[in-house]
């Protein structure tokens, strides 16, 4: 009997190796092919176009805040479910374990101490990859409880957003965070404290329309989308096409509502320029 070979598929005779995922992502702007560890190598930026990615809570406190200088505070805090809210057969408990499970944190906001090149600053980063980073009961109380330490140790406050907005699975127990966090900023305002607003894509919704907007410098990184109702919903509500480029970091700063466009990798730079030319360090 013939003895059976191995039949040749034209490029090897070992079994193929599938492709792991997650290795080559596309960038949206110039459509290149990417190596993930490249692009965050380069702090989630397109080493071709410049084309800024969104990162998670915890890779923006760690492009910030120097080395092993970070005390997290409220990390307890999480949420509930005050409303008992289902939507389609889903429940929003489930829904905030299955985020929680993601491993990039246990809520939509984290704040804590840190020093941004030798600057101490309050820091608080919302997390886009928790329910879209937006503001719920937990988010607020963070933000205020930052704020109150920032107003205790006369400390500058930095807070980074990415948003879609107030969280509608808590109804007004969230959309009530929008004026205590508003008054909170007031009070740290009166005081002589110094707040820098940080918005990246996307800052939208009720973060917009509160505590985002009130900065003191309002920073933008590059092409954020930044606004209140989205380009989709603006759309689906009235029917009209936003013109190019409207409710972008660049139509912001050309209006007035944007102090200033800040590329990441220069974004600790004019951070600790800003503290120390108000006074702050």
């Amino acid at each position: 009997m013939a003895k059976k070979t191995k039949s040749w598929d034209g490029y090897s005779l070992k079994p193929r190796k599938e492709m792991p995922e997650g290795l080559w992502l596309a960038c949206p702007s110039c459509k290149e092919m990417l190596f993930r560890k490249t692009v965050d190598k380069n702090m989630g930026v397109c080493p071709k176009c410049e084309h800024h990615f969104r990162v998670d809570g915890w890779t923006r406190v760690n492009q910030l805040v120097d080395d092993g200088a970070f005390e997290e505070l409220c990390s307890d805090l999480a949420s509930d479910d005050p409303l008992n809210f289902a939507w389609k057969g889903n429940n929003y408990k489930d829904r905030l374990e299955k985020d929680r499970n993601k491993g990039v944190g246990n809520e939509a906001m984290i704040c804590g101490k840190g020093y941004i090149r030798g600057r101490g600053v309050m820091l608080a980063v919302m997390n886009f990859n928790f329910l879209g980073g937006s503001m719920g009961l937990v988010v607020g109380e963070k933000l205020c409880a930052a704020v109150d330490q920032a107003l205790e140790e006369d400390l500058p406050l930095v807070v980074v957003s990415s948003s879609g907005g107030a969280r509608m699975h808590e109804g007004v127990v969230s959309l009530g965070q929008m004026a205590k966090t508003s008054a909170a900023l007031a009070k740290f305002d009166d005081a002589g404290g110094l707040f820098i607003s940080v918005l990246t894509d996307p800052t939208t919704g009720g973060v917009t329309a509160s505590f985002a907007m009130l900065g003191d410098v309002i920073i933008a990184e590059p092409k954020a989308l930044i606004g209140f109702a989205g380009p989709r919903t603006i759309y689906q509500t009235i029917k009209v096409e936003l013109p190019e480029g409207f409710q972008r970091s660049e139509f912001l700063v050309e209006h007035g509502f944007v102090d200033m466009i800040v590329s990441r990798h220069d974004l600790r730079a004019e951070i600790s320029r800003l503290v120390d030319y108000c006074g702050k360090k």
